[in-house]
């Protein structure tokens, strides 16, 4: 018993002693696990959505985002979460073809979460450590190459907003 809790003990510190996004795992909106160190040495815009949100047209802008910036390096990552005023209800499955269908999503989209509360997902604990709880769907985490958070955008930044895609160009030098 003592070596299981300290095994779970040390499981706790390493989650929250996590020095980069590049340390943890998430599932793909498929359900296959998606370890994030792929995208070490690219910088990543992680993004909490919602299919029922006020600011869901923001998929148009996302995708038009990473269609200009992927080929020098950027990767953006959908996160669904039904945090917020119960705006992404779907499963999984009627998520991804919701963004298909609407929006032509190609950038990748990871399995629904948490990103506050009791349940919030490890990287989201990782990435609010220092700004606070995520307050709406769309906000934006921009990480460097080395995983680490360079900037936060709340819900009201639109992805061609040039303070965004400035600091997203920055980030790919």
């Amino acid at each position: 018993m003592k070596i299981l809790v300290s095994l779970f003990l040390g499981a706790i510190l390493t989650m929250s002693a996590a020095d980069s996004s590049h340390e943890f795992t998430m599932n793909s909106i498929a359900g296959k696990p998606v370890a994030l160190k792929e995208f070490a040495g690219k910088p990543v815009l992680f993004v909490n959505v919602a299919s029922q949100c006020g600011y869901t047209p923001q998929y148009k802008g996302l995708e038009e985002l990473y269609r200009k910036y992927k080929a020098q390096g950027l990767v953006i990552v959908g996160v669904p979460a039904n945090n917020f005023g119960s705006q992404e209800p779907g499963s999984n499955e009627e998520i991804a073809t919701f963004c298909k269908r609407n929006y032509d999503v190609s950038f990748p989209m990871m399995s629904k979460v948490e990103v506050k509360g009791a349940n919030i997902t490890p990287l989201y604990s990782y990435l609010t450590k220092t700004g606070g709880d995520v307050k709406w769907n769309f906000t934006k985490f921009l990480v460097g190459k080395d995983g680490k958070v360079i900037e936060r955008f709340e819900s009201g930044v639109d992805p061609m907003d040039s303070k965004l895609t400035s600091a997203i160009e920055k980030s790919l030098k």
